[in-house]
């Protein structure tokens, strides 16, 4: 439903009037066009849990512990990894897919979130410099600064993310036969923010490509 999809998108220094006049052009190919951007993982902060995977862009939780280097950007208690890629103004769009294990998170974060022990300051969404949408096969939960938010919609293997960093918004789509807004965060987002993710064991993710991206 467009209605739905672009209320939130009022505020964009964008034209909509193509896309609101064109039945045919859908909201996802809107995003995918318009804000479609290239993400990477950033292996230096990548736990040792997690195996990176190329071609396209994935990473898979595993049991057995990779021969990372140590390094003062990887998280050494919790398997997240940060893409290398921040988000500095304007708008982004990326897409992911998972499979296996119980749940996965999928948000972004500020650069100094902490990468030592496995308390709060290193979890994302439970810090106020961390947002992240928990997906699961139950369901999904949006987290922020420790705060949760119960969102009942069916889960979904492919989840959109739209990020406004200047105009202080965050949403997160199920992607499926439709798209469907499942949460959305309003803040003033005042630092660089960088696509994270953390993996329950035996999960997968995937970032999708996108022509042109």
């Amino acid at each position: 439903n467009k209605q739905n999809c672009y209320g939130h998108l009022t505020s964009c220094n964008i034209s909509l009037v193509s896309y609101i006049c064109n039945p045919t052009v859908s909201f996802r190919a809107f995003l995918v066009f318009n804000f479609s951007c290239h993400l990477t993982f950033d292996p230096e902060t990548a736990h040792p849990t997690l195996v990176l995977l190329e071609g396209p862009q994935g990473a898979h939780c595993g049991e057995e512990p990779q021969p990372y280097q140590p390094h003062p950007q990887r998280f050494d208690s919790v398997a997240q990894v940060l893409c290398r890629e921040g988000q500095f103004g304007g708008a982004s769009y990326w897409e992911v897919e998972w499979r296996g294990g119980g749940w996965i998170d999928i948000g972004v974060t500020y650069r100094g979130i902490g990468r030592k022990g496995g308390g709060k300051p290193c979890l994302l969404g439970r810090n106020e410099h961390s947002w992240r949408l928990r997906c699961s096969h139950a369901g999904y939960a949006a987290w922020h600064d420790n705060r949760k938010t119960t969102v009942a919609a069916p889960p979904s293997p492919r989840i959109g993310v739209f990020l406004e960093r200047q105009k202080g918004a965050l949403s997160f789509y199920s992607i499926s036969d439709s798209m469907v807004l499942l949460h959305t965060f309003h803040c003033s987002f005042s630092q660089p923010l960088y696509p994270a993710f953390r993996l329950d064991l035996d999960s997968t993710l995937v970032i999708c490509p996108h022509e042109g991206s």
